[in-house]
């Protein structure tokens, strides 16, 4: 059964793109996620990555936003602090909790 993901690509105050997910991240949905991430970033870098209103983020949604580590910053809630900082994420990326 596929989890429920939504995805919104923005322009943020700064001018640069922002990919706001909304649902849950796990192995059924964390392709479209690489897919989303993916073409987000194409429109141009840096790339913010919303996931305030993510409230499930499993190891392969963790996988994709390694694998875009580089051109990515987060903005998450304070449900995936502890994934975040657990995985090494928040050591390598740009992590602004609210």
């Amino acid at each position: 059964m596929t989890s429920s993901l939504r995805f919104d690509i923005a322009r943020g105050a700064d001018g640069g793109a922002v990919l706001a997910a909304r649902g849950e991240i796990d192995m059924s949905n964390a392709d479209a996620f690489r897919t989303a991430l993916a073409g987000a970033i194409q429109r141009g870098a840096p790339l913010r990555v919303d996931l305030t209103d993510v409230g499930y983020l499993d190891s392969a949604g963790l996988a994709v936003l390694f694998e875009h580590a580089p051109r990515i910053s987060l903005v998450a809630g304070a449900l995936l602090r502890p994934v975040l900082t657990i995985s090494g994420l928040a050591d390598i990326v740009t992590v602004e909790i609210r």
